[in-house]
């Protein structure tokens, strides 16, 4: 029997996952196998290469490149202050002298006596790896990083923007059905996770980012106030890198939708506990979703039973009672139940033979669905 394939969503108040957290090039792995991190806990550190400069000594010397070396004052792989002779002529009219000064601050890193140049090197930048979520380290990467474990409840998003942040989450509203307005951000919500209903506006977003907020969650926006906060049109299919000073992260899709109530009512549930959130978002091959994780912790509700929490399996397909969404029109953004998976193919308006399915709304009403048309609701 043949399959279609149905994308999934993650809402899920038990599961276990495990982070790597990796650096890009070689550097110092900080944690320890079993060691307890936090958040914002440094797992591992590299050095990048500072920006390299050329200074034509030479050319503004005035002498033959072979000669460069007898009029330098700062030799390869010394120090060297912004501002500060590097290298200087000796006439016999000190009038006539001519000094050449660095540009910057940072070291000699090589001098050419082919060229007449010389290449200044700035300070290396720091390159911290954190831990993202509060966790375990259970797996290293020698010289690259390690792997984080963390029981936690989690959601998954439609799309996001910005990269990862952590803080506390608060409800902004009281129902999914409800927008988020710039009113109902208060100065008290600096540095935490604001979790709304089913839209919010550039207006509210420009007093998120006045604010200081660390992250919004909500069911839909509009593409004109996406273009507006970004200043650009989104126009790749990866995102994360974003500096728009919070991150954000949709769960149902572009418009006024309401949040699904399970994912509501899981925010909800954990509002007070430190949330990790990542707007990182890829819709190409190598699927990566926005998502918001809530570890457990001594004082979570469900720290007791953490323990008994598994890793997410891979599902071979969706199932009778499964929960999905539609995302086609004219039902897009609907949520209801998996009732029935017709064997046959049928064929449907468009004249395409294809493979259904049949769910049932929360108001008791059915529909034949292709199952390339909704996602699944995992958790």
């Amino acid at each position: 029997m043949g399959h279609a394939y149905t994308p999934g969503l993650t809402v899920t108040e038990r599961t276990v996952i495990r982070k790597p957290r990796l650096l890009p090039i070689p550097g110092t792995v900080l944690a320890k196998a079993g060691d307890r991190v936090r958040a914002e806990t440094v797992v591992a550190r590299a050095e990048l290469p500072g920006k390299v400069h050329v200074v034509n000594v030479a050319n503004l010397l005035g002498v033959a490149p072979d000669e460069v070396r007898d009029y330098l004052v700062k030799k390869e792989g010394e120090a060297v202050s912004q501002d500060e002779v590097i290298a200087e002529n000796r006439p016999f009219i000190k009038w006539f002298k001519t000094e050449v000064r660095s540009p910057i601050r940072g070291k000699v890193e090589s001098v050419s006596t082919i060229t007449g140049q010389m290449l200044l090197r700035e300070p290396p930048r720091p390159l911290e790896r954190l831990a993202y979520v509060d966790g375990a380290v259970v797996d290293l990467h020698p010289a690259h990083g390690v792997t984080v474990e963390t029981s936690c409840s989690m959601v998954q998003g439609i799309f996001g923007i910005g990269g990862e942040t952590w803080g506390e989450l608060v409800m902004a509203v009281d129902s999914p059905e409800k927008t988020l307005s710039a009113s109902q951000l208060l100065p008290t919500m600096q540095n935490k996770i604001v979790a709304g209903g089913a839209f919010l506006g550039i207006e509210t977003m420009k007093r998120a980012r006045e604010i200081g907020v660390a992250a919004l969650v909500v069911g839909g926006i509009h593409d004109k106030d996406l273009r507006e906060l970004l200043g650009y049109d989104l126009g790749v299919a990866i995102t994360g890198t974003e500096q728009v000073g919070f991150t954000l992260v949709i769960t149902e899709g572009f418009g006024t939708i309401p949040m699904a109530a399970k994912t509501f009512e899981l925010l909800a549930g954990h509002a007070g506990q430190k949330a990790s959130i990542s707007g990182a978002t890829q819709i190409r091959a190598g699927v990566i979703r926005p998502e918001i994780l809530i570890p457990w912790t001594t004082g979570s509700p469900d720290a007791g039973s953490a323990g008994r929490a598994v890793p997410a399996t891979e599902r071979s397909g969706i199932r009778i009672d499964d929960h999905v969404r539609v995302i086609r029109d004219p039902l897009f953004g609907r949520i209801g139940r998996v009732t029935a998976l017709p064997t046959e193919l049928r064929q449907i308006e468009t004249e395409s033979v294809v493979r259904v399915l049949v769910v049932t709304f929360a108001d008791g009403t059915s529909a034949v669905i292709p199952r390339a048309n909704v996602e699944l609701l995992e958790g």
